[in-house]
């Protein structure tokens, strides 16, 4: 049997993530489709000057993608707006790029996220807006990660144990959280965290500054664990400006 994915798809709702050069005058174009995930595409003949999709080949805007193919890398044969113009700004626009990168890195091909796919153009909406940037990556961060299937217990700890706001926890990737007892307070693995930063991130309560700099340490340390040895350029950009 032909998968679906497969077949040609017309109009599907899409947005650009990234474009590279191919060939003499095309682009691979990576889409993320609300129904099959990140998809592989090129576009023939779109770096010359009067091509008509050049200009549609812009990141952070709503789009409506026609492609076919039965390889890994489709035909993308249209682009159009399906929404209006969205402007990203100074570290908004950074921010973006780097939803972007972290979407090529971890996201697998065709397969589909529609409330991922909607949650992200929630999240752009928001960085347009330009308030509260770091809140708005902590929380793309984490539902990125929980709609991939990682588990990321958060209200409870490793014995399945209610978390408790005055106890300090260590936080493993793949395991969760630990209690550390008073004079133990030294570990190698993890981050060190309140028990009100976890309760804080269940809640998607983010105003306490305690909890914007632990649920920093933490997303960063999970998506550190989950990326490997290749770190992310936008992140570093982003640490450099401001330490989101």
């Amino acid at each position: 049997m032909v998968a679906v994915s497969t077949q040609r798809q017309d109009n599907q709702p899409v947005y650009v993530l990234h474009t590279y050069p191919f060939k003499e005058t095309s682009l691979v174009v990576e889409l993320f489709a609300r129904n099959f995930g990140r998809v592989a595409t090129t576009a023939k003949g779109a770096r010359r000057p009067r091509s008509a999709m050049r200009g549609m080949l812009q990141a952070f805007q709503p789009l409506s993608a026609t492609w076919s193919g039965k390889l890994e890398l489709k035909t993308l044969h249209s682009l159009e707006w399906s929404g209006g113009l969205l402007l990203l700004q100074g570290e908004a626009l950074m921010c973006g790029f780097y939803l972007n990168e972290l979407l090529m890195r971890l996201l697998p091909r065709e397969d589909s996220y529609e409330a991922l796919f909607d949650y992200y153009a929630e999240t752009l909406q928001t960085l347009a807006q330009g308030q509260d940037l770091a809140t708005t990556l902590r929380r793309f961060e984490l539902k990125f990660l929980q709609q991939l299937g990682y588990a990321i217990p958060l209200s409870t700890d490793v014995n399945g144990v209610v978390i408790v706001p005055e106890y300090d926890y260590r936080y493993e990737a793949e395991q969760g959280a630990c209690r550390v007892h008073g004079s133990t307070l030294h570990y190698h693995q993890g981050v060190l965290l309140s028990g009100q930063t976890l309760i804080d991130m269940t809640n998607d309560d983010y105003h306490h500054t305690q909890t914007q700099q632990q649920s920093k340490q933490l997303m960063r340390y999970l998506l550190a664990h989950y990326l490997g040895d290749k770190p992310l350029h936008t992140r570093q950009l982003l640490i450099d400006l401001q330490g989101y």
